[in-house]
């Protein structure tokens, strides 16, 4: 069959010969059917199962709802997702500051999708067909699956489906509960069916079957959790601990004479599984035409020669999203998917030669696992590699290097560079693991073959007691690293720069500590060109730090930046136009700084 875009028009309905239309997908993005992009991935899904999927990409919700109502009544549901961010992170800065570009809008024109977008556009679509089932996925329903503080409006929210009045909410990575969904839906009674269907959310209002079995949570209420800091701090730890494990529990939410049941989730995909869900070969791997005219969408520029090797991350960094959205577990393709992706690639129009990136949420860590999986089952550590690696972590880097050398020696492959962010507190061991794992010749094969004159890294912070609640590696991790690279640099003749990025205003982080941290980036000739403000987002560790004040493991009190102007001042870690000091250390100080470029990430 000719590969075709998924309908986003009545007139493509009309050219297909489709006179129904099973399930609509209404995104906050604009629609490229590319790998990357969530709507397009859930879209393919569905299509491989045989169902009709038509696609309704960022609806006007001001107008008169024409948008909503164009492609007509889907037999199924109506899926909703903001994106491939939380709507609130891609619209306002971590200072609140409204954005002035759209990075998933073509022309990276802001405007195109509202606050909080999955309770916007769920609320208009119950209005215009009350009878048809809903079901909301994506990070922003991911991550605020459970009650949960916002940022944006300072407060504490209920779960996303007692706001937007869903019927079904699918977390993390949604091929398996979309398929399992669609087919409960279809068969009808669904409603009976959702008890049994691993990876989602619902409400319902008798609880009794779940008190009887084994492996149950019941949290406090929202309105408990709202009265007493210290209850959800309870829940969190309860929530956090749980989503670690391999095997979870059924986590329940009270809500006045309603519950909120969170189902545990699939078991991690295998390969094989990976391999379906990647879907290049049936994706035209571009914007919809519709844009043409509209100019580039950002995301889709940066991310198009780039592949996809894996999902999850065991890094579980306080402040990241990942490991609660995708998992903790890493889930790996196999390298005949990879190269027969890196073929298809060559094989596009646009591409020169250049793959931009081989890697995932973090570069290196295809095919890690635990040695021995049933340890995995029950274990609640929120990361495999810190404070220090789990020795039943299997951290063999050579599939990797083997893949990156295979990727290289494909026709029409010029050069491949690593974009990923490499977790180098991997690539520190003793001599014996280096050589059975192949971790110095991992850092020789990339600073020989696979990077662009610059590398970058996330040491985030150099106080120890910042680290600590970050959950990252000591500083001194990444001098030896910086050292490792250096030398791998002088042995290949390169002049390549280490480029560490830092965050501020994270939560146990004060003005003195930014101040210790410019003055060792000037110390050691670090370039920290790039500091990203903490940014609170729903449901992290970080975050719970932030609006509580306090550590919800040991109840120790935590220094917050609260005040906008503190986290500005602690942003502008940057370097002196005129006397290439830190404006810290500036004796003048000089009249103009160069400020930062700053970095922001839903991570």
């Amino acid at each position: 069959m000719m590969k075709h875009f998924l309908p986003i028009t009545k007139k493509e309905l009309d050219y297909l010969g489709w006179d129904y239309v099973d399930v609509i997908l209404i995104s906050g993005d604009a629609y490229v059917d590319h790998p990357s992009f969530a709507a397009a991935v859930i879209g393919r899904t569905l299509e491989s199962q045989g169902y009709r999927v038509a696609i309704l990409p960022q609806p006007n919700w001001q107008d008169d709802l024409r948008d909503f109502k164009k492609l007509g009544k889907p037999r199924l549901f109506f899926g909703i997702t903001a994106g491939n961010m939380d709507s609130m992170v891609n619209h306002y800065t971590a200072f609140k500051r409204l954005r002035s570009d759209d990075a998933y809008t073509p022309g990276g024109q802001a405007g195109f999708r509202p606050d909080y977008a999955t309770v916007v556009y769920s609320k208009i679509v119950r209005q215009l067909f009350p009878d048809v089932p809903i079901v909301i996925g994506g990070v922003e329903a991911s991550m605020r699956r459970l009650a949960h503080y916002d940022y944006w409006s300072d407060s504490f929210k209920p779960s996303i489906l007692q706001e937007c009045g869903a019927d079904i909410l699918i977390y993390g990575m949604g091929e398996r509960p979309i398929m399992a969904v669609a087919k409960a839906i279809e068969q009808g009674d669904w409603c009976s069916q959702l008890s049994n269907i691993p990876q989602i959310g619902f409400i319902c209002d008798n609880i009794d079957a779940y008190k009887e079995q084994q492996g149950t949570i019941i949290l406090h209420s929202f309105d408990e959790e709202k009265k007493d800091k210290r209850k959800y701090a309870e829940d969190f730890v309860l929530f956090e601990k749980e989503s670690n494990k391999r095997k979870q529990a059924t986590l329940i939410q009270p809500y006045g004479n309603e519950f909120l049941v969170v189902n545990p989730p699939f078991d991690t995909p295998t390969e094989e599984e990976m391999d379906q869900f990647s879907f290049f070969d049936r994706m035209m791997n571009a914007p919809h035409p519709k844009y043409l005219k509209r100019g580039a969408i950002p995301a889709f520029e940066m991310i198009k020669n780039s592949i996809n090797i894996h999902r999850g991350c065991f890094g579980g960094c306080s402040f990241c999203a990942i490991a609660a959205h995708q998992g903790k577990y890493v889930a790996s393709r196999s390298e005949k998917s990879i190269l027969a992706e890196v073929e298809d690639l060559v094989r596009r129009d646009y591409f020169k030669g250049h793959i931009s990136d081989l890697g995932g949420p973090s570069a290196n860590m295809y095919r890690m696992r635990g040695k021995n999986t049933e340890l995995c089952e029950r274990c609640p550590r929120p990361s495999c590699i810190f404070p220090k690696v789990c020795k039943n972590l299997n951290i063999n880097h050579k599939p990797i290097i083997e893949l990156y050398r295979k990727a290289a020696k494909v026709k029409g492959v010029k050069h491949i560079t690593i974009g990923s962010g490499i977790r180098y507190d991997m690539l520190l061991s003793d001599a014996q693991t280096d050589k059975e794992n192949g971790l110095s010749d991992y850092i020789r094969e990339v600073v020989n073959h696979h990077v662009s004159g610059r590398l970058k890294v996330a040491p985030e912070h150099t106080a120890s007691h910042v680290l600590q609640k970050m959950r990252k590696p000591e500083f001194e991790q990444f001098h030896r690293f910086l050292e490792k690279f250096n030398l791998a640099n002088r042995q290949s003749g390169k002049n390549q720069q280490l480029i560490p990025y830092f965050i501020s205003s994270h939560p146990g982080c004060t003005m003195q500590d930014m101040k210790e941290l410019s003055k060792l980036s000037h110390q050691n000739h670090l370039m920290t060109e790039q500091v990203q403000d903490f940014t609170p987002t729903p449901m992290t560790y970080s975050t719970t730090m932030y609006y509580l004040g306090f550590d919800p493991y040991t109840g120790e009190k935590v220094h917050v930046a609260r005040d906008l102007r503190e986290k500005d001042m602690a942003c502008h870690v940057s370097t002196c136009v005129n006397c290439q000091l830190s404006t810290v250390n500036c004796p003048a100080p000089c009249k103009y700084p160069r400020r930062p470029r700053r970095w922001f990430a839903y991570r």
